[in-house]
């Protein structure tokens, strides 16, 4: 397809998630070949139940042979969009769609500043350092995690395993009432 693209063309691509790392089959060399190349300008990673047919996630490529940032490509992590529309599909909303959109409107504009977990504008050095792997996830980190309240963390966690023994207790004595009830019932003993 890569081929077949004018000399100012541009093209978008849905694929597995493999193909973001994938060395099998000379995939890894191929995609080093199109990174080096400078033709990679954006990789999507999508949440999975996208669609009908199947539950894996995809990502989307988009290649440019005339891209506006040069020698860098743009990461999103978009795994966490979307909401359940049934048990089996997922959907994006319009303003998830829009933030990507205007994520990479802003890329190529040159504006883009990296978020967190969401987005970040790599150069091609920093992807050669990875081996050529174009899994969003290495890029763009984690998200910010919110304070917590600046409870200690050894604090916290005997708060948490207090609470949680509570619960065990709990559970033994409702158990036995369960266990009491159904013998009196009819004689059942589980």
């Amino acid at each position: 397809m890569i081929h077949h693209l004018a000399p100012k063309g541009r093209l978008g691509l849905v694929l597995a998630n493999g193909s973001l790392s994938s060395q099998s089959g000379g995939e890894g060399d191929i995609r080093k070949n199109i990174v080096e190349a400078d033709l990679v300008e954006c990789i999507v990673a999508m949440p999975p139940q996208l669609f009908f047919t199947t539950q894996i996630p995809v990502s989307l490529w988009f290649i440019s042979k005339d891209k506006t940032q040069k020698g860098k490509t743009l990461f999103i992590d978009a795994r966490t969009m979307g909401s359940m529309k049934s048990r089996k599909l997922r959907e994006l909303t319009d303003e998830d769609i829009g933030l990507i959109g205007k994520t990479v409107s802003e890329f190529e504009a040159g504006t883009l500043l990296d978020v967190a977990g969401f987005c970040a504008a790599v150069d091609t050095t920093q992807i050669a350092k990875q081996d050529y792997i174009l899994t969003p996830g290495r890029y763009v980190g984690m998200a910010d995690v919110e304070d917590d309240g600046g409870e200690p963390f050894e604090e916290k966690m005997a708060r948490l395993t207090g609470e949680l023994s509570g619960l065990f207790v709990e559970s033994k004595k409702a158990e036995a009432e369960i266990r009491r009830q159904l013998k009196s019932v009819g004689g059942f003993e589980v």
